[in-house]
Order: structure tokens, then sequence, then C-alpha cells
């Protein structure tokens, strides 16, 4: 039987949850046609503590109601980051670690300060010999030349598909089938919320109503003002600008203006110009500069991004060979986040596999040369 994969679960809000029941329900096709299982061996957040056991945690066991804002809170401190490294020092895990089989699952809340402590759990994990897989957008917003690097030198990925628009394949994309295609800039909304609100507005609700809305069905952040004040949508710009664009951006080098009350009077203004106002992420390059901005923009209605309601989302990038590429998301949930994590995951199985296989092709070979001679 093949070995399986051991999961580390640093966070264990809705997203996590979601993830671990999306393993259970897609246990048999993810073995019949990805050839790999899991075993959730470690979990550890802030409200409920920490377990660990190289046997196995029973998934049922694990999940509890959602905390009130429904979020994966950081461990205190240092707490994660003691965590995965001791857990990843335990002889089954550490021997595991060498042959690829462990993956961290970081799905703690951002932190638009400085990225932490998310930043110093991926570090540690792949230090560790870890691969990473991450919704939390900080790591690539703050530090995704500095972990890529680190990725590199230890032979594991990281990978971040959830941290931008849920479960659409937006790096992937880029990644798997843009070979040569240079990325020059991109504008798109990319925030559920905020797009949810300016629609309620354009219906006469107030912002403050549409964000209750958010927060009741879990999509908000934990900290509304990250939605509303335009910083999840600059840390998403950024996350994007360094990854696509070659970028050493933070969310505090993007231009930034969110939402207000006064929003309202501007929607109602362009409505009558035959427009539509919308927060949009946007970068380009200026030389050998990479700018980035979000703002309340007013599109024209034939605009793609004006013809997105509620809950949907877009990205435009601008490219040098296929001009602009669209990516549109019907709607953002818990459910697509946790896809993210779970296409992630069968990414790391693919190249595991791969080198799986080659070594034992190889060691074919060499049994082969000695029987020659």
């Amino acid at each position: 039987m093949t070995e399986p994969f051991y999961l580390l679960l640093v966070g264990f809000g809705r997203v996590a949850q979601r993830f671990v029941r999306l393993l259970d329900e897609r246990r048999t096709p993810l073995a019949r046609r990805h050839g790999f299982s899991t075993r959730i061996v470690g979990v550890t957040t802030r409200r409920h503590g920490e377990a660990f056991s190289p046997r196995g945690l029973a998934p049922h066991r694990l999940i509890r109601p959602a905390a009130p804002d429904g979020r994966g809170h950081p461990p205190d401190g240092r707490a994660g980051v003691r965590f995965i490294a001791a857990a990843l020092k335990s002889p089954m895990l550490a021997g595991a670690a060498r042959r690829g089989r462990v993956v961290v699952v970081e799905t703690t809340t951002l932190d638009v300060v400085r990225g932490e402590p998310a930043i110093e759990h991926v570090r540690t994990a792949l230090a560790s010999g870890a691969h990473v897989i991450t919704a939390n957008k900080g790591p690539a917003a703050f530090a995704y030349r500095r972990l890529a690097r680190a990725a590199d030198r230890a032979g594991r990925r990281f990978l971040f598909e959830g941290a931008v628009m849920d479960g659409v394949p937006v790096f992937n994309l880029v990644r798997e089938t843009l070979p040569t295609v240079e990325v020059l800039g991109f504008r798109g909304v990319v925030n559920t919320t905020t797009n949810y609100i300016l629609t309620a507005m354009e219906r006469g609700r107030s912002l403050a109503d549409a964000l209750a809305v958010m927060r009741a069905e879990g999509i908000a952040e934990a900290d509304a003002s990250l939605d509303v004040d335009g910083w999840d949508a600059a840390a998403k710009a950024a996350a994007l600008a360094n990854v696509l664009m070659g970028a050493e951006l933070t969310p505090h080098d993007v231009d930034r203006t969110g939402l207000d009350e006064t929003t309202s009077a501007r929607i109602a203004a362009a409505r009558g110009a035959g427009r539509r106002v919308k927060l949009v992420a946007s970068a380009e390059r200026v030389g050998r500069a990479v700018n980035a901005r979000v703002a309340p923009v007013e599109v024209a209605r034939n605009d793609l991004l004006a013809g997105l309601e509620g809950r949907q989302n877009a990205l435009i990038l601008k490219t040098d060979l296929l001009e602009e590429v669209a990516i549109v998301q019907g709607g953002g949930s818990v459910t697509e986040t946790a896809y993210a994590l779970l296409s992630d995951l069968v990414a790391i199985a693919r190249g595991v596999g791969v080198s799986d296989r080659s070594s034992a092709t190889r060691s074919a070979a060499r049994g082969r040369t000695r029987r020659t001679r």
C-alpha cells in the first residue's frame, strides 16, 4: 500500500474544517485517480489548543462548531512554530518528511501588519522538510520571494492557490498553462465582501446592512475593516504582483482607498452616467518598478468588471503574447477555498508520485546493470 501523506493543520476554522470534510468526501477518487491517501496527525489552534498523534487523529472528532467569527486563529506567539518543529522532529514524521510525505496546511488569519506568524509557520515547515499549502495571503503578500527560495532549497512545494479568488486557479493557470508568457499587469475585483456591498448599495441598502450579511455567512474577514478599508484586496494585489510579475511588494506598498458611507453618493453619480463603481485591485509595470493600487473605480457598463454582481469576482491579466486573459468566479464560499487547498495537495502528490516512479525506475535500471555484468 502506498504511504499516506501526513497532514499537520495550523489553524482550524471553517476553511480547515471544510477541507477535512472534503478529504473524506473525495477519499475514493483521490485514491483511484490520484493514487494517494492522507492521515491527519496534528492540529494546533489558539482557541482549542493542540493535538498530535503519529497514528492519526479521527477527523470526525476534530470538527467542532465554528467559533463566532468562523476563522482559523493562529496559535499565540510562537506556539505554532514550536508545534510544527516538534512534530517534525518525531521519529516517524521526520522519516516521512525526508520522503516528501508531510504537508503543513496553514489556514490562520491574515495579519496585515507583518504577515506573521504565518510566514514563520511556512519557513519552519520548509526548513523541517515539509511541503506547505496555505489559504493565508500573508506569506505571498509579504515574503513570497524569500519563501519560494526556501522551498527550492528544501526541494519542497509552497503552494497558496486559495489566497486569491478562493478555488479559481489563478496561480496554477499562469504557472502550468502559460509558459513563456509575461504578465504585464492586471486589474480585477478580488474581494467578495466589498463587491456584495457595492451591489447592495446600488439597490439602496446601507454599507452596514450589507456587511452584516457577509459577516453572518462567514465570508467577511474576522476583522471586517480588512475588507471595507481595502486591506484584503491590497494583500491580494501584492501577492499577485509578487508571484505573477516578480515584484517585491507588501500590502503597505499598495496605494489603497476603501469604502465608506460616502460611497453611496459616488454610486448614484456613476449610475446617472451609465457606469458602475467597483473596488478594483490593479498593478502595472512602470520601468523596473511595479505599481499596485486598490480603489473604488467607475467602470463602463460594457467592461467585464461592471457585469459582476454580488459575490462574483474576476481578474483580467494583461500579457505580452495573449493580450488580455480573464478569469471569472461565479461566487465564492468556504467550499471553494477548501477546494483550493485540496487542489494544491493533489499537485504535491503528483510531484511526489513522479519522484517515486523515477526512483523506482533508477533502482530497476541499476538492478539490470548489475545482472548483466
